[in-house]
C-alpha cells in the first residue's frame, strides 16, 4: 500500500479484505454466494441550491452469507460543457459492509463503509489538459433486496455519502441532523440487479 494511506484507511481496507476472505471460504448454503451485477444511481449534493440529481451507471460485486456481506461498487458519470471547453468525469468507488436483517426472499439490509470519489476534468478541444482529484469519505445507509430465485436478486438502497465523523469544527447550532451526520455532503439512491453463482 502506498505510504500516503492514513492508518484508519489502511485498517479499514485490511478489515474489508479479512471479511472477504472469510466469506469466500465459508461453506455454501442457499442464502449466500458471490454475485456480479449492474446498477443505476442518482446522486444529490447536500447544498442549499436547487440542483437536480445526477445519474450514474455502474456495477457491483457482492459476496454474501446468511447475515453479512461485502459489496464493492464502481459508478461513472461524464458530462461535457462546451462553453467551458471541459469534460467532467466522476467515478465513485465504494466498499460496503452489508448487514442483512432477514434471511428470506425479501431481505432488508444496512450498509456502510469507505468510498473513494475520483473526479477528472479534461479539455475538449485544444491542448490536452486534465486535472484529476480523489477524495475519501464514509457512507452509510440501508436498502432492500428481493431474491427472484437462488441466482438472481434485485436491490434498492439509499446511502448518505461523505460522512466525516471526526469533524470537531461543527457549529453548535448546526441542527439535529447535522449533529448526527457531520460532514454529510450528499445522498445516493441506487437500484440494481445481481446474478449470483
Amino acid at each position: 500500500m502506498p505510504s500516503t494511506c492514513t492508518a484508519p484507511v489502511r485498517q479499514t481496507l485490511l478489515s474489508i479484505l479479512a471479511l472477504g476472505a472469510l466469506l469466500a471460504t465459508a461453506a455454501p448454503v442457499s442464502a449466500q454466494g458471490i454475485g456480479i451485477g449492474a446498477r443505476v444511481a442518482w446522486v444529490t449534493s447536500d447544498t442549499d441550491l436547487d440542483v437536480d440529481s445526477v445519474r450514474f451507471v455502474g456495477g457491483q460485486v457482492r459476496m454474501l452469507s446468511q447475515r453479512v456481506g461485502l459489496e464493492v461498487s464502481i459508478d461513472r458519470h461524464s458530462e461535457s460543457f462546451d462553453l467551458l471547453n471541459q469534460q467532467i468525469t466522476e467515478t465513485p468507488i465504494q466498499a460496503s459492509l452489508l448487514l442483512r436483517l432477514g434471511g428470506g426472499r425479501v431481505s432488508p439490509f444496512l450498509l456502510g463503509g469507505p468510498g473513494w470519489y475520483r473526479r477528472s476534468v479534461q479539455s475538449i478541444d485544444g491542448p490536452d489538459v486534465s486535472v484529476n482529484t480523489t477524495e475519501f469519505g464514509w457512507h452509510a445507509g440501508g436498502g432492500l433486496e428481493i431474491r427472484a430465485g437462488r441466482h438472481f436478486g434485485i436491490h434498492g438502497d439509499y446511502r448518505y455519502t461523505f460522512l466525516d465523523f471526526g469533524d470537531d469544527d461543527e457549529e453548535e447550532d448546526a441542527g439535529f441532523i447535522r449533529g448526527l451526520l457531520p460532514g454529510h455532503r450528499g445522498s445516493m439512491w441506487t437500484v440494481g440487479a445481481t446474478v449470483y453463482f
